[in-house]
């Protein structure tokens, strides 16, 4: 009789610890995100989420504990070698080049992770953006059209609304063919409509790209609609996790957390 091997975490944490001088930030902290899947990161302000972000995405290095990819120790591994394996992240401000438009910024994206030249030299010089390979132009088609952004992606980053600068981002950091999303406070600055239309788009990138994300994000009825599972942290510690349903009952993190919110989303 065959046991199946249960495959390894697209991305986990492993008894993280993190010091500042006397300050704990993190400590012993475990996550896993595994393949295809929606899992969120919640907390009160000062719980630790940006830290174990930093940690995750390699820009902080851990006191103690291990990060690993597809099960493999990435710990001292650089934020480019590790989008290399596969991880890209978003950030909390969207970070867009006015200048450039909707279309141009997934096409940086995309050439960031295949040009065989220097970057900046390829878009200047040879054709820049006038003259996009089969592939290329294939890629950016489709992720132009899975983010809903066809109407707009000859227009210029300046002056787009919040919801579809968010939107831009993420097509951007999907370009480079992450197996691996990190999202930080996607809904932030979002009215409900615009939360509800991020929540649908955030499901069909799973399904359609067999992404996995890990989102830090402050809406809790966003995050108990649309993860797959929930971590919890408190004072840089992980004190729950489970399906939406578990936190959702979690007496711990009803006291530490979630309170009336809970029961807004019941």
């Amino acid at each position: 009789m065959t046991t199946a091997v249960e495959a390894p975490a697209r991305l986990a944490a492993r008894g993280v610890t993190v010091r500042f001088g006397g300050l704990v930030a993190l400590k012993d902290v475990d996550v896993d995100v595994p393949a295809r899947s929606i899992v969120g990161l919640v907390g009160p302000n000062g719980a630790g989420k940006s830290t174990l972000f930093g940690v995750l995405s390699g820009l902080l290095r851990p006191t103690a504990g291990t990060v690993l990819m597809d099960g493999d120790d990435v710990t001292g591994a650089s934020p480019q070698a590790r989008a290399r394996r596969g991880l890209a992240r978003t950030f909390q401000h969207p970070e867009l080049f006015s200048s450039l438009s909707v279309r141009e910024h997934i096409v940086l994206g995309y050439r960031m992770r295949h040009s065989k030249g220097r970057l900046w030299t390829d878009l200047v010089t040879g054709g820049g953006f006038r003259r996009p390979p089969a592939a290329e132009t294939e890629r950016v088609d489709a992720l132009v059209e899975a983010l809903g952004l066809t109407d707009v992606q000859h227009a210029p980053a300046a002056g787009l609304p919040l919801g579809t600068s968010r939107l831009v981002e993420v097509a951007r950091a999907l370009s480079v063919d992450p197996r691996v999303l990190l999202l930080d406070e996607p809904s932030s600055g979002l009215d409900v409509r615009e939360t509800e239309e991020l929540a649908a788009t955030l499901r069909d990138l799973v399904a359609s790209h067999g992404v996995s994300l890990l989102l830090v994000e402050h809406d809790v009825p966003l995050v108990l609609g649309l993860c797959d599972r929930v971590d919890v942290l408190d004072f840089g510690i992980r004190i729950a996790t489970g399906t939406p349903a578990e936190i959702r009952d979690d007496e711990a993190v009803r006291a530490a957390y979630l309170g009336t919110a809970v029961e807004e989303t019941a």
